[in-house]
């Protein structure tokens, strides 16, 4: 054991550490005067510590042991996907939590992500970098990430949806697969988007009356700023607008820790989380944003570098389906905030305030660490 406790990769400890450092105080200037939000930064501290201790006790198990049982792992997240729907807590519009004693609370569909990923490498894997095959894998894989995918739609959550769909293709990108199927694929995706755009404008009247009728104006209301935003009301409109307001006014060097004055959540919903990076961008600036997403670079590389050490192709797999899993939720949460993304509830990685997101991302740092600890034995198995 302690073999394997000095085999973590160290510099993602570090850079772990620091982005809990810049989530603390973060998360206490988005709160401050806050009495509603009093103790946010606490908790953040507390999930950390929670989630480095996942993390370690994760880089203890072989990830071969994730692989082995992933139709186990799957079966329990289609099943926590389907409870929540219909005993779930709704918040923000989307009937997704299960609410915990002390004001925690448990998101399934965070935990459906790291699922989805070992269920795909599995797949993946049985080819050993032979192409895939449309019948005998792309179907399959297809078919594993469509249930969820759909369960997700329907809370509705259209953000985590999107992160399913960008885990897929970021692994298929390394899968070795045939680039008449990715043009298959991209073919069916934008046909699917473009009917499904061209159905909801049609029927766009209908659509709005039977989903207020039933309690779901907000589905109605979620769909269509994203489908035509100029068509999108003042309201709609508000959390964007102020937000890039708020990071241009941070200038080059910011306004200084806790001087911010347009992220109080009167001015910027959510500031505390899927709006974090409000506060970084107006109290420490350009070059505030810059370290972080320095830092975030060097996380990245250095999960990519283990990658590419991986003797076991399904490893490999499981590291760049993580990785993509934060690029995308770091370019969307940023992009969103500056204008270059439509608004969706996705938080930004170790900096956001949310239980389950963060204790998701340390046990996805956890498998990754299990993969770099493990590949010696395998070579030697070999």
């Amino acid at each position: 054991m302690l073999n394997k406790f000095k085999k973590i990769d160290w510099g993602i400890v570090i850079i772990l550490l620091v982005l809990m450092i810049i989530s603390t105080i973060v998360i206490r200037s988005a709160t401050y005067n806050t009495p509603k939000f009093h103790g946010f930064d606490i908790k953040t501290l507390i999930y950390f510590g929670l989630g480095f201790f996942i993390a370690f006790a994760a880089s203890m198990i072989n990830y071969r042991v994730f692989l082995k049982g992933w139709y186990v792992l799957y079966a329990i997240g289609i099943t926590l996907l389907i409870t929540v729907y219909f005993f779930g807590a709704e918040i923000n519009g989307a009937k997704g939590w299960f609410l915990l004693p002390g004001g925690f609370s448990f998101q399934p569909a965070e935990i459906m992500k790291i699922i989805l990923i070992i269920g795909i490498a599995y797949i993946m894997g049985r080819r050993q970098g032979d192409r895939l095959t449309l019948s005998r894998d792309l179907l399959p894989i297809a078919a594993f990430a469509f249930l969820p995918f759909m369960l997700i739609v329907i809370q509705p959550d259209l953000g985590n949806a999107i992160i399913y769909l960008v885990i897929v293709l970021g692994m298929l990108w390394i899968g070795n697969v045939k680039y008449t199927h990715v043009l298959i694929g991209l073919a069916a995706v934008i046909g699917g988007l473009v009917l499904f755009t061209m159905l909801f404008n049609t029927f766009n009247t209908d659509i709005k009356d039977y989903l207020e009728d039933n309690d779901k104006g907000h589905w109605y209301k979620r769909i269509n700023t994203y489908i035509n935003p100029e068509e999108a009301s003042d309201d709609d409109k508000h959390q964007s607008e102020k937000a890039k307001i708020a990071i241009g006014s941070g200038g080059l060097s910011g306004d200084g820790y806790l001087k911010g004055d347009m992220k109080n959540g009167n001015f910027i919903p959510y500031v505390y989380s899927d709006s974090i990076f409000v506060v970084i961008g107006e109290e420490f600036g350009f070059q505030g944003a810059a370290i972080l997403l320095l830092l975030y670079f060097l996380l990245i590389y250095r999960m990519i570098i283990i990658a590419f050490q991986c003797y076991d192709r399904r490893a490999s797999y499981i590291v760049i389906g993580i990785a993509s899993m934060y690029v995308f939720q770091i370019f969307q949460n940023i992009g969103m905030m500056i204008g270059l993304m439509p608004i969706t509830g996705i938080t930004l990685p170790f900096i956001s305030y949310g239980g389950t997101s963060l204790l998701l991302n340390m046990l996805s740092i956890g498998i990754v660490f299990s993969i770099k600890s493990h590949q010696e034995v395998y070579e030697l198995a070999d």
